[in-house]
C-alpha cells in the first residue's frame, strides 16, 4: 500500500515523509482545488526528501475545460516542473462535452515523458467515467487519482471499485477524496486500490508560528493514517 500526501508547503512535505507517507504531492492553492505550485518549492523538496515528489500541473481552479493560453501555460510549467527535478507530473483535461481532451492531454503526455503521469480529479466532471478510463488508457497515462465521481472517495467506492477491475495491471487507479483513518482501511477492503492519496495536514505548517510542536504533531497525523491504513 502506498499513500501520497497532498501538501503545499515544504514543512508539510517533510512531515509527511517522516510519518511514513511514500510519495508527495506538490500543490499550490489547495483551497480552490489546487493549482502548480513554484518550481522553487519543488526543487526544495527533492533535494531534501528520499520519495518520489510529484507536481501538479494546473493553471487556475475551478472547470477543467482550458482555454488555448491556458494550455500553453500547463505547457511552459510541465517544462518548469522537469527542470525542478519533479518525479512525476499530475495534469488532466476535460472537453466543453465532459469527455477527456484526448488532444490537449496527448500533448502535455509527449512533453512529459519520460517523467510518470497521473490523471488528477478531473476524470471525476467526466459525464462517464468508465469511458473516460478507457481514455486515459489509449492514452497510455501510468495513473488516475478518482473518487469514483463522488463528493467522497467513501461515497464513490463502487464505482472506484469498478475502475479498477476495468484498468486491471495496465493503469494504477489511485482513490482520493476525504480520506481519512478512520475509513481507509474499509475503503481499501471496497475498491482493491493499492494507493492513496489524501491532504492531510494544514497549510498553516509552514507559518513562521508554526513550532517542532506542530510538526511532530503532523508527523503524528500521517504516521496514524499509515498505521491505519497498513490494516491492509
Amino acid at each position: 500500500m502506498l499513500f501520497e500526501s497532498c501538501v503545499e508547503s515544504f514543512e508539510a512535505a517533510m512531515a509527511s515523509a517522516a510519518g511514513g507517507a511514500g510519495r508527495i504531492e506538490l500543490c499550490a492553492d489547495l483551497d480552490v482545488g489546487g493549482s502548480t505550485p513554484a518550481a522553487a518549492l519543488v526543487a526544495r523538496c527533492v533535494a531534501a526528501l528520499d520519495i518520489p515528489v510529484f507536481a501538479l500541473v494546473r493553471p487556475r481552479g475551478g472547470s477543467f475545460v482550458y482555454s488555448s493560453d491556458e494550455a500553453e501555460a500547463m505547457a511552459r510549467d510541465i517544462h518548469s516542473m522537469i527542470q525542478a527535478g519533479a518525479h512525476g507530473l499530475v495534469f488532466g483535461a476535460l472537453t466543453a462535452e465532459g469527455a477527456i481532451d484526448v488532444a490537449l492531454m496527448q500533448r502535455l503526455i509527449a512533453l512529459a515523458r519520460p517523467l510518470s503521469v497521473t490523471c488528477h480529479k478531473a476524470i471525476d466532471d467526466s459525464r462517464d467515467l468508465p469511458a473516460a478510463l478507457d481514455a486515459l488508457l489509449a492514452l497510455g497515462v501510468d495513473r488516475v487519482l478518482t473518487s469514483g465521481g463522488a463528493a467522497t472517495a467513501a461515497g464513490g467506492a463502487a464505482m472506484i471499485a469498478r475502475l479498477v477491475r476495468q484498468a486491471g495491471d495496465a493503469l494504477v487507479v489511485m482513490a482520493g477524496g476525504s480520506v481519512r483513518a478512520h475509513d481507509v482501511a474499509a475503503l481499501v477492503a471496497a475498491t482493491g486500490v493499492r494507493e492513496v492519496h489524501a491532504r492531510l495536514l494544514p497549510a498553516q505548517l509552514e507559518s513562521p508560528l508554526a513550532t517542532a510542536r506542530d510538526a511532530e504533531a503532523a508527523r503524528g497525523t500521517v504516521s496514524a493514517f499509515m498505521g491505519a491504513l497498513r490494516e491492509n
